[in-house]
């Protein structure tokens, strides 16, 4: 993993270039564009700075540049030419079947077999039943927070979640940087 300070510098780099290039394009942005253009070449510009190595980066550019989407003409300006960028429409082997079960038609599914069961009196529940509930209520929360969260499996994840923190501390510390340069620039 690279240091702190060059995934600072990349993402840096990357989103001034973004904001160039959307700022040749139009003079005149009101404040609703201006913010629009910050977020997603901030947004672009932290998952660029992975340069398409991490499933969230790929899934964050897919996301951008993807038809249908309100801003894809935007995004295509902050990530340039598709010349000069990672190809994005890879999906990474298995993403998608960690959650996608193939199953036969022939094969019944479990849940629509009508069981009967034996009522028994109520039991305690076991701790590690507790745990793993807990666990997996958690997991679901972290996969619907990172970008194709849900289609990693439990280890993906992990490694997936530390990685897109990195680069979030990276970017807040970069946008508080320059928001207390802006400051002294302002008051001097």
């Amino acid at each position: 993993m690279r240091s702190p300070f060059s995934l600072k510098q990349e993402f840096l780099k990357n989103w001034i270039l973004g904001l160039q290039r959307c700022r040749s394009s139009k003079k005149n942005m009101s404040i609703f564009e201006r913010k629009k253009v910050i977020k997603l070449s901030a947004d672009v510009a932290v998952a660029s700075a992975r340069n398409g190595i991490t499933c969230w980066s790929r899934a964050l550019i897919a996301d951008a540049v993807k038809e249908g989407n309100a801003d894809k003409h935007l995004a295509e300006k902050i990530l340039g030419p598709a010349s000069e960028r990672q190809p994005t429409e890879k999906v990474p082997v298995g993403a998608m079947a960690y959650n996608k079960r193939i199953r036969s038609k022939k094969i019944p599914k479990r849940s629509s077999v009508i069981r009967r069961t034996i009522k028994c009196a109520p039991q305690a529940a076991r701790p590690s039943s507790i745990v793993k509930r807990l666990v997996g209520k958690r997991r679901q929360i972290l996969r619907s927070l990172i970008p194709w969260g849900e289609f990693m499996n439990g280890v993906s994840l992990i490694e997936e979640t530390l990685d897109y923190i990195i680069l979030l501390r990276a970017q807040v510390d970069v946008m508080r940087s320059l928001a207390s340069a802006s400051k002294l620039v302002n008051l001097n």
